[in-house]
């Protein structure tokens, strides 16, 4: 059976630039979604976040005005977490992970990976790990964060001169935290050597392949970012 090492942030906030901090965690649809994918393909997950910190949902992923001003999706996300809220209330510790024992190493975006992944070198040992292994790396939106802190062996960023995406310029602006925050990630990215893409318009589904590294730019991109890892470690092209 398919192993998921499914990575979550344990953050409940960000820190802006001016020091104040910003209520958030993960994105909902970005755990839901890719959550269900892969357990309907018959995925084994373990949840696991820093120190088993029980992760938090970012309320704005709840609501209307973050999901084409419908209410539906917010519903749908959050009653899907709740099917899971054993596995959400008892998540393990990313520290004790052992990549051999797993497939697949998958990170949820959400401003919160921003605040721990990304400054987590245990962390980015861990995706180091899961790269000298040839296991596939995903992340999505923020996620990509998370991917930060994992180095070669010759010190330089591990991804260095690989295609890769996460949340943009453009869409860090629209949501009004450009100006805010400390760094963004696609500056980050690009800075660490990345050869950073995105889609013609900000909030369309974009997923990128390189290698064992998979990324997707924002939360519409879950589902087909969940879906071409599902084709990836099972070989149908049909997931």
């Amino acid at each position: 059976m398919t192993r998921v090492l499914f990575a979550v942030s344990g953050s409940d906030h960000w820190t802006l630039a001016d020091g104040s901090r910003h209520p958030c965690g993960y994105w909902p649809e970005e755990l839901a979604v890719p959550h269900e994918v892969f357990a309907a393909a018959g995925f084994d997950i373990m949840i696991a976040t820093p120190a088993a910190a029980v992760p938090t949902a970012d309320e704005a992923g709840f609501t209307a005005a973050m999901n084409g001003g419908s209410d539906e999706p917010g519903i749908r996300f959050r009653g899907y977490l709740g099917s899971i809220a054993g596995q959400l209330a008892s998540p393990a510790a990313l520290e004790d992970a052992d990549p051999a024992g797993y497939d697949l190493l998958f990170v949820p975006g959400g401003h919160g990976p921003m605040e721990d992944l990304a400054a987590s070198k245990s962390f980015g040992d861990l995706v180091a790990d899961f790269t000298r292994l040839g296991k596939p790396v995903a992340a999505v939106c923020h996620g990509p964060a998370a991917l930060l802190p994992a180095a070669s062996q010759d010190g330089n960023w591990l991804f260095d001169g690989c295609r890769v995406t996460g949340f943009s310029n453009a869409e860090e602006e629209q949501v009004g935290f450009a100006d805010k925050a400390s760094w963004l990630l696609e500056d980050r990215l690009k800075a660490a050597g990345g050869l950073f893409e995105h889609s013609d318009s900000p909030w369309t589904a974009h997923v990128v392949t390189d290698g064992n590294l998979y990324t997707g730019q924002n939360p519409a991109s879950s589902l087909p970012l969940a879906q071409a890892l599902v084709a990836a470690v099972t070989g149908h092209q049909d997931a």
